[in-house]
C-alpha cells in the first residue's frame, strides 16, 4: 500500500481533533473571553416598532437618561426558552428597564410565545429583517446587553444568562453604574 493514500485520511482525522478541541475548550471558558467592540462606546442608534403596537416606534434615544437591559429573543430560539424564567425574576425586580429586542421573527410567532411563556418585557421591539442587530454586532439569540443612562454598553453576555449570570455579571455591571464617580 502507498503511503499517499493515507494522507487524505491523516489530513480529515486532524481536522475533526482540532474542530473537536475548539468545541471543548468553547464549553468550558468564559462565554465573555470573547469581549464585545461596543463595551465601553456608544450603543447604536435605532428605532424600530413596538411588537404589540406595530404603527408605534422606540428608539435609543426614547431611553436615554436611565439604564436599560437589551435582550435578543426569538420564539424560534430554544436557548431563549431556556433563559427566560431567569429574565424574569430578574425583571420583576423592576431594579431597570428589560426591553425585549425581537429578533428575525414573525410578529404572530412572537406575539404567541409570549403569552404562552409570559411578558417580561418593559417594552419589546421587533427587528424582523434583523438589520439593527448587525449594528449591536449580535452573534445568536439569546444575547443580552446592559446600556447606561448616556447611551454607553456597559456590560454584554451571549448565550441564555442564568441566575449565576444575573449574580456575577449584570448585578455587579448595574450596581457599578448607580455608584457616585
Amino acid at each position: 500500500m502507498r503511503p499517499g493514500r493515507w494522507l487524505p485520511l491523516l489530513a480529515f482525522a486532524a481536522l475533526v481533533a482540532l474542530l473537536s478541541a475548539g468545541v471543548w475548550l468553547s464549553g468550558r471558558g468564559d462565554r465573555d473571553a470573547l469581549p464585545s467592540p461596543l463595551i465601553g462606546k456608544a450603543a447604536p442608534a435605532w428605532s424600530l416598532p413596538l411588537l404589540h403596537e406595530p404603527d408605534r416606534r422606540l428608539s435609543s434615544e426614547d431611553l436615554r437618561g436611565a439604564p436599560y437591559v437589551l435582550n435578543v429573543w426569538g420564539s424560534w430560539c430554544p436557548e431563549c426558552r431556556t433563559e427566560h424564567p431567569v429574565l424574569t425574576r430578574f425583571a420583576e425586580t423592576k431594579r431597570v428597564r428589560v426591553v425585549g429586542y425581537d429578533w428575525k421573527d414573525e410578529r404572530a410567532d412572537a406575539l404567541r410565545w409570549l403569552e404562552q411563556f409570559g411578558n417580561p418585557y418593559w417594552a419589546v421591539v421587533a427587528d424582523i429583517e434583523g438589520r439593527t442587530a448587525i449594528d449591536w454586532g449580535v452573534y445568536g439569540a439569546p444575547e443580552t446587553f446592559l446600556v447606561d443612562g448616556n447611551g454607553i454598553v456597559r456590560w454584554k453576555h451571549v448565550g441564555p444568562m442564568d441566575d449565576d449570570d444575573i449574580e456575577r455579571g449584570l448585578l455587579p455591571a448595574l450596581e457599578s453604574l448607580e455608584r457616585p464617580r
